[in-house]
């Protein structure tokens, strides 16, 4: 009788420790990709520090950009991780949110920097953007940040429109087998770099990448958008594709809401800020980092309270 006495106790003890806890869960992108080792990495290491904040961290791969921001607003995610333009897309009511701006989407960071990347198999034949008319290529899963991406490059596009090309609309983490079994012929894909995704790629078929700075469309994208960017993929990154791939890009952005409390996300915010280092070794595209282009790609105005407070207590802001 004791016995059972002592575990009924410790089951309550457990039971209110594990309450005793908020959980969070940042809603990411294909597990391929950047974004879901860049949620982990956040994760890992707020749940380092749980005992201290009282928070949980939890990664959920997702579709993506467009869908991270949605579930967020109808409170589905707590966090979420999406392109910059398709943050600034969503706050201002453009693009795939025309007419429902969100107004209550907040910005806690930004993250890594990512490029539009055009990978084709070597024999389709497609030496630039213009050579994709008749050609089977993937734009990106519906509702993702990568369709969106596309699809304004094409808007901006006189020369050629997505019905010259065969559209497919596989997620992202399908793409390296698709090129590979010919079942299309490339596929655009926005994304922080190196990315296993386009090393999965290059390891089972002869693959190329294409730039884009030559395009008029994105020349003029770049000049208008403040976030976008050119950017270079160096030769020797990828298997077989041994120039560098001039191209542009966004930034990666960690949102969330207004109704989120100010301090999980100070907790959140800071934890980065005091581990940065380790956080820099936990994925190659934050090699290059710095504390300052956490500031980067986005309007302040958007910030969270929770994260202004924490990068004015680093001297950041």
């Amino acid at each position: 009788m004791k016995k059972l006495v002592i575990g009924a106790l410790s089951a309550a003890v457990l039971a209110t420790s594990a309450f005793a806890y908020e959980y969070i869960t940042i809603g990411t992108g294909g597990v391929t990709g950047v974004y879901y080792p860049t949620g982990g990495a956040i994760c890992r290491i707020m749940n380092k520090m749980k005992k201290q904040t009282g928070i949980k961290c939890t990664v959920e791969s997702t579709g993506g950009s467009v869908y991270n921001i949605n579930a967020i607003k109808k409170g589905e995610l707590d966090f979420g991780i999406a392109q910059s333009d398709v943050v600034y897309q969503a706050y201002n009511g453009e693009g795939k949110f025309k007419g429902k701006p969100f107004k209550g989407l907040r910005v806690v960071m930004s993250i890594h920097p990512e490029l539009l990347t055009l990978v084709v198999r070597k024999d389709s034949g497609i030496k630039n953007f213009f050579d994709l008319k008749g050609h089977r290529i993937n734009i990106g899963n519906p509702g993702s940040g990568n369709e969106a991406a596309v699809k304004t490059l094409f808007d901006y596009c006189k020369k050629m429109n997505l019905k010259d090309i065969k559209v497919e609309q596989l997620k992202a983490a399908e793409c390296p087998n698709a090129l590979k079994d010919k079942k299309i012929d490339g596929y655009f894909y926005m994304v922080g770099h190196p990315t296993a995704n386009i090393k999965d790629a290059a390891n089972s078929v002869a693959i190329d990448l294409i730039s884009l700075d030559n395009v008029p469309a994105a020349q003029k994208l770049v000049a208008e958008k403040p976030y976008y960017a050119w950017g270079v993929i160096p030769a020797g990154m990828y298997k077989g594709v041994n120039h560098p791939t001039k191209t542009y890009g966004v930034k990666a952005i960690l949102v969330t809401s207004n109704k989120m409390d100010e301090k999980t996300v100070y907790y959140l915010t800071k934890a980065i800020l005091d581990n940065f280092d380790k956080f820099k070794k936990m994925h190659p595209a934050y090699k290059n980092l710095t504390k300052k282009d956490l500031l980067k790609g986005f309007d302040h105005n958007m910030m969270h309270p929770g994260a202004v407070k924490a990068f004015k207590e680093a001297g950041l802001l």
